[in-house]
C-alpha cells in the first residue's frame, strides 16, 4: 500500500501567508491614501466657497473696494445643532486696473490654525465695477 502525503508543506504555507500579507498591507495602505486625499479635498472645496461667498459679499455690499489688503474670518460650514463649523481666514487684496472704473480682488484663503508662510488653500480672483 501507498501512503499519500495530501497537503502543503510548511515552505508553501509560509509563502501563501507572505503573498497573503503584501497583499492586505497594499491595500491598508491604498485606503489610508484614500482618505488623507478626500479630507484635503473637502478641505480645498470648503476653501474656495468661503473665497466665493468673500467675493459675493463685496459684490452685494455695492461700495467701492478701497485698494490695498483686507482680512478677516469664516466659519465653514455653518454650526449647526451638530456643533460648530471649521475656522478659515481669508486674505483680499484689491487692486486698481488699468480701467479706471474696475478693481482687481484676490482671495486667498487659509485654515485658521495655518502659518503665515503656507500656501492658501485656495485663491480666487475677481473683478467689480465701479457702481
Amino acid at each position: 500500500m501507498k501512503s499519500s502525503n495530501a497537503g502543503f508543506t510548511l515552505l508553501e504555507v509560509l509563502i501563501a501567508l507572505a503573498v497573503l500579507a503584501l497583499s492586505l498591507g497594499a491595500a491598508i495602505r491604498a485606503t489610508g491614501d484614500y482618505t488623507v486625499n478626500q479630507a484635503y479635498l473637502r478641505d480645498r472645496t470648503f476653501a474656495e466657497w468661503v473665497a466665493r461667498n468673500q467675493l459675493a459679499a463685496v459684490e452685494l455690499e455695492g461700495k467701492w473696494p478701497s485698494i490695498g489688503q483686507q482680512k478677516g474670518d469664516a466659519e465653514l460650514p455653518l454650526g449647526g445643532s451638530q456643533g460648530g463649523g471649521r475656522e478659515w481666514r481669508w486674505v483680499m487684496q484689491v487692486t486698481q486696473t488699468p480701467e479706471d472704473d474696475l478693481r482687481r480682488l484676490d482671495i486667498d484663503v487659509y485654515p485658521a490654525s495655518a502659518e503665515d508662510d503656507e500656501d492658501p488653500l485656495a485663491s480666487l480672483s475677481g473683478f467689480i465695477g465701479k457702481p
